[in-house]
């Protein structure tokens, strides 16, 4: 990830080193361990390479994972993950009912005495809902309808927070839409009319 620490800082760690008051004995006993640490790494690394190979072939299998890897910002694994959590997705009557399955759904919490505040239920797969939030979160952060994330914050003003995770409604009846019908993505009919105007 982009965040993350670079050769740059990496430099300056080692030249920080050089210079350090640490300990300087039992290098070698430090340089083994180091080796078994990056052995771990390269191991892990491929096999991280080989499940995502597989991933991949098996996404070429579904007749309607095509149409969705190539809406820019849905990838091959965070595709996976929601259909490994919720199935096959044409087997769904509408999004809402796969928002349902994840937890996303709104519920009130609420008793015969008062009346409490709307909230996700979170009664649902905990991964499911990861990986519909994630997936929004980089549609939100790649795609060009990008548009509507900024529409919500910025004309209807709206927390942040609440916009995405009406984005994350709008991408699950969007999955499930393509995943019933067959149909590629089309950007002009998921936008708001302001937008789309």
């Amino acid at each position: 990830m982009k965040r993350h620490s670079g050769d740059r800082k990496a430099r300056a760690l080692i030249s920080l080193a050089c210079r350090s008051v640490g300990s300087k004995q039992a290098t070698h006993a430090y340089k083994l361990h180091l080796k078994q640490l990056l052995d771990e790494y390269d191991l892990a690394y491929l096999q991280l390479q080989t499940v995502e190979t597989e991933i991949i072939a098996v996404l070429e299998r579904i007749p309607f994972a095509g149409s969705m890897l190539a809406v820019k910002g849905i990838s091959e694994i965070s595709l996976a993950g929601i259909l490994g959590e919720a199935g096959d997705l044409s087997g769904f009557v509408h999004g809402n009912a796969l928002l349902r399955h994840a937890g996303l759904n709104l519920a009130e919490a609420s008793s015969g005495k008062w009346t409490g505040q709307m909230k996700i239920s979170k009664r649902g797969r905990s991964r499911l809902r990861r990986f519909i939030f994630m997936m929004t979160m980089s549609l939100v952060a790649n795609n060009p309808e990008k548009a509507m994330h900024a529409y919500n914050v910025q004309v209807k003003k709206m927390k942040k927070m609440r916009s995405i995770m009406k984005l994350c409604g709008k991408l699950a009846r969007i999955l499930v839409g393509m995943a019933r019908s067959g149909e590629a993505y089309n950007p002009p009919k998921t936008l708001p009319i302001q937008l789309a105007a």
